[in-house]
């Protein structure tokens, strides 16, 4: 059971860096046709191409959870549940918080939330795929803590 917990914090903060590394050379490189909505919304839907990546994760979390329910890998439950909630912190602090896609948590205004709020306000500063900065999430420089 320990080796679990392990397992889904080890995913859980992995996935930081995949959401980064995945942000900067994926979303930022050969599939800004489906990201660069999110930085220049040219339509009028709610949803926006950009959501596809939820998929592509969503799908990998579903992987290790049947990889585990067919007893093929016995910490793919932990992995699983850690994609998962990687991705449902990322839906609320990015989604939500950030973006406001649903009205909710608009008055956090602790420390960190402000440091989460500029260091993605300067993401979005470049609307171009090239210039980028800031492509985490969770994890914000230090230098957006100080403003």
């Amino acid at each position: 059971m320990g080796l679990h917990i392990l397992v889904f914090f080890l995913t859980f903060f992995m996935m930081e860096f995949m959401a980064w590394f995945t942000h900067k050379y994926v979303m930022h490189g050969f599939l800004w046709s489906l990201h660069a909505d999110h930085h220049k919304k040219d339509h009028d839907s709610w949803f926006e191409r950009n959501d596809a990546f939820f998929i592509f994760y969503a799908v990998v979390s579903m992987g290790f959870f049947l990889l585990w329910q067919n007893n093929i890998l016995s910490i793919g439950l932990a992995i699983g549940l850690g994609i998962f909630a990687y991705g449902l912190a990322y839906f609320l602090v990015h989604d939500i918080f950030i973006h406001q896609r649903f009205k909710l948590f608009r008055n956090a205004n602790n420390r960190y939330a402000k440091a989460v709020r500029r260091a993605h306000k300067m993401h979005h500063k470049h609307i171009g795929k090239e210039d980028g900065e800031c492509f985490g999430m969770l994890i914000v420089p230090l230098k957006y803590f100080k403003q």
